[in-house]
């Protein structure tokens, strides 16, 4: 069994696009004032259609992680970490924590976004320690 390939609607198309050029992007609603993941036709808050792309910092927070240590697949290698991450401008985001042992994570602990190449058209955000990448 292979990996799940996103097949990004029209509406979801930027967010990969800005993860295949190494940047987290997130949609803002200019009228709220507030960004949104998951991508959407309008805001969910205010209900503006009118949103806009924005890159931000792909800092974060860990909220809460789990270990997942029987893999679902021969696509996935065991173990691996799947996290709630509290982004710095607001939205949780859900992915991967890697290039870490499970053992030292902690609710509340910095993380930054990098990139995963996940198919030959498909990058996808994780996050690793900041610890990890020396900062």
């Amino acid at each position: 069994m292979s990996r799940p390939i996103p097949r990004p609607s029209p509406t979801e198309q930027p967010f990969y696009d800005a993860c295949a050029r190494g940047e987290l992007a997130l949609q803002y609603c200019k009228p709220c004032n507030r960004f949104l993941f998951y991508p959407r036709t309008h805001c969910d808050h205010c209900h503006n259609p009118t949103l806009e792309w924005r890159q931000v910092s792909g800092e974060g927070t860990i909220a809460s992680y789990t270990v997942v240590r029987r893999s679902v697949s021969e696509a996935f290698t065991a173990p691996y970490v799947i996290a709630l991450i509290d982004l710095a401008e607001g939205p949780r985001i859900m992915s991967q924590i890697v290039d870490t042992e499970p053992e030292v994570l902690a609710v509340g602990q910095s993380v930054l976004v990098a990139f995963e190449e996940w198919s030959d058209d498909i990058k996808l955000p994780v996050f690793k320690l900041r610890g990890v990448l020396g900062k």
